[in-house]
């Protein structure tokens, strides 16, 4: 693994819009950063990525398991009371799950580490799947990139192969804030994607998301049978329409189940569950005593949590960075420092990608900051060697 310096594209920025690609920049910042790209090796992907990605897929949902028939368990992960039983019967029928993203440390040296798992929501789904691959398309035709490069990406395919299992020929209806445009364009995306494996789509806001007797619905009327939302499970679950009995009525991607693995505290359910895996770190609830042993160097994250938001890092006692943000009423967990390794002042994560328990490629983001927060830059990479 290493950070190359890379050449942009010439007419980058038309190539975005005739793609479709809206938040390049965001904020007034470039998100979209081609100026630099990360090399790995197959053995690196096959044997440290991809490897570790589905090995902590399975170590998740036998997690998942065990959390559905557990009180005690929902009560450590501050689950709302009014969604258990929702969430048990969706894991007791195996509502199938389309994604997840975890964010794993990784230096090219040593086993990958989970720093989180982002199960619910995740995005930078387009710019995986679709951005860079055009990026490496286009690099290895100019002579950029060796001819044999590749890369670790098969999202895309693997997205819509996904859809057409679990919406075979359904209207899909796909909800965010359109208030965000990532988070609109990546419902777009998806709802492209679902389109292509032969479903219908509708995308709406989830403000437009109505309730009409028994079942959801749309401004036109429609019955929300499937509904795609971007949009947290804590979220909906603090709403009133959670109580309504439209939820069981309802098929949602991602599923109920899903909130358990969206909850930071599941970092320290899973060391409890397998201590001393390679690619886990060790990690306990800041109210257990045992989180004592990680001694002065840690990362405290709150269990609901998003963007990096309310996270500190405390190296030897210090606090060596930290993010703003309102999260951490519901408590926090204490997990082993890590840093993320060092390429030319820049420290990347790997966002691996899971799609129907397969994994499906890889995105970086990358900061100044060891903290990776929601102006983290994207960097593409390839395989070569």
């Amino acid at each position: 693994m290493k950070r190359e310096i890379s050449r942009p594209r010439p007419g980058v920025e038309a190539h975005f819009k005739n793609i479709g690609f809206a938040y390049a920049h965001m904020d007034g910042e470039p998100y979209w950063d081609e100026s630099a790209r990360y090399i790995f090796t197959l053995r690196e992907i096959e044997d440290d990525i991809e490897a570790a990605t589905r090995e902590l897929d399975a170590l998740c949902l036998e997690l998942v398991g065990r959390i559905a028939e557990s009180e005690e368990t929902m009560d450590r992960l501050h689950v709302a009371k009014h969604a258990r039983e929702l969430i048990a019967e969706s894991w007791k029928r195996r509502d199938p799950s389309l994604y997840g993203r975890f964010d794993l440390a990784y230096d090219g040296k040593g086993p990958a580490k989970l720093l989180e798992y982002n199960a619910d929501t995740p995005t930078s789904l387009f710019e995986t799947g679709v951005v860079q691959w055009h990026w490496l398309e286009q690099l290895t035709a100019s002579g950029e990139l060796p001819q044999h490069a590749d890369q670790f990406n098969s999202l895309h395919d693997r997205l819509i192969a996904r859809w057409g299992e679990i919406a075979p020929e359904r209207l899909v209806h796909f909800g965010a804030m359109s208030d965000s445009v990532e988070d609109f364009g990546t419902a777009a995306y998806l709802a492209d994607c679902a389109v292509q494996a032969g479903c219908g789509a509708a995308l709406l806001d989830m403000r437009d998301v109505g309730l009409n007797g028994a079942y959801f619905c749309d401004r036109d009327g429609r019955k929300i049978e499937t509904l795609f939302k971007l949009y947290p499970w804590e979220w909906m679950f603090a709403d009133t329409f959670s109580l309504a009995p439209a939820m069981r009525v309802t098929r949602f991607v991602e599923p109920p189940w899903k909130a358990l693995l969206s909850n930071k505290g599941v970092l320290a359910l899973l060391w409890e569950m397998a201590p001393g895996h390679p690619n886990l770190l060790e990690c306990y609830f800041a109210s257990d005593p045992r989180a004592a042993a990680l001694g002065q160097s840690y990362a405290k994250k709150p269990i609901y949590s998003r963007e990096g938001a309310n996270v500190l890092l405390v190296k030897d006692g210090a606090a060596i960075a930290s993010a703003p943000g309102d999260y951490g009423a519901e408590g926090h967990v204490r997990q082993a420092l890590h840093m993320l390794p060092c390429f030319d002042g820049r420290y990347p994560v790997v966002g691996s990608w899971v799609v129907g328990g397969e994994p499906a490629g890889m995105g970086l983001r990358e900061d100044a900051t060891p903290l990776t927060s929601n102006h983290s830059r994207f960097v593409p990479h390839a395989i070569v060697g």
